[in-house]
């Protein structure tokens, strides 16, 4: 069954950026970072179950021809010089997602031209999810292992670093406490960390991001400071609400950023 509703979420990453492909929709919380999602929150206000998995009407998008108009015969979804931020509302390993992927798969396959950006909670269901001829990973595919804190990150991040990517990098968000990655950076791409947004957000903390930033800076890894979060404990030690329309931008102000 397909659900026409998806989000066209895009963002700018490294001065990149991102087209988006959401080939299902739906997802089931995970871990301590699921607590407050965005997509349940969003579907809340549709009156959508959000656990509800669903192929939606963009499931084939990268192979959709143009059928008018100068592009027409042209691929729909072009390479802009950026990647294609695969599955933001859901996870491409969830398990109720096995039937649809072997289609999304060839998908990606076909098309060398685009670079697909795959986040993801679930690694451990890695070898349960890739194509038989995935072999040491797709030129065209950066998987990311996303992780909210340090008891996440000791359980997912020394399997990650070990398993046959070609391009891998970590996201650490929402960042929901101090954490030590350093053991985890070798092979690491990029690092983006955030914090957490919506009314019910968990506080962070600048701190924890400039001792991230410092992890990685040791490492030569680039690190993205993506958003404060909705509740920041900021440089003076004192807590503050951060709208969202903000949170990016004030994040950008402390010039943690670096490539």
């Amino acid at each position: 069954m397909r659900d026409s509703a998806t989000y066209g979420f895009s963002y700018n990453k490294a001065e990149q950026k991102m087209s988006s492909w959401n080939p299902w929709h739906g997802c089931r919380k995970f871990s301590s970072g699921c607590l407050h999602c965005y997509v349940y929150r969003m579907d809340a206000k549709f009156g959508r179950d959000p656990s509800h998995v669903s192929l939606t009407a963009a499931y084939l998008l990268p192979l959709e021809i143009c059928k008018g108009g100068k592009s027409k015969g042209a691929y729909k979804l072009q390479p802009d010089g950026g990647c294609v931020y695969t599955c933001f509302t859901s996870d491409f390993f969830l398990e109720d997602a096995d039937p649809f992927r072997a289609e999304a798969w060839k998908a990606i396959r076909l098309r060398r031209d685009l670079h697909f950006y795959i986040p993801t909670k679930r690694i451990h269901r890695f070898f349960d999810c890739v194509p038989p001829d995935w072999g040491t990973g797709y030129e065209n595919v950066t998987i990311s292992c996303t992780t909210e804190n340090q008891a996440m990150a000791d359980k997912r991040l020394p399997l990650f670093v070990s398993l046959p990517i070609k391009h891998r990098e970590i996201i650490v968000e929402p960042m929901l406490e101090s954490m030590d990655i350093s053991p985890y950076l070798t092979g690491i791409s990029h690092v983006t960390a955030g914090g957490e947004s919506g009314d019910e957000a968990r506080v962070c903390n600048l701190q924890w991001f400039m001792d991230l930033q410092r992890q990685c800076n040791a490492a030569h890894v680039p690190f993205r400071f993506k958003q404060t979060g909705s509740k920041f404990i900021n440089e003076k030690g004192r807590r503050v609400n951060v709208a969202r329309r903000d949170q990016q931008r004030l994040a950008e102000r402390y010039r943690l950023s670096f490539s």
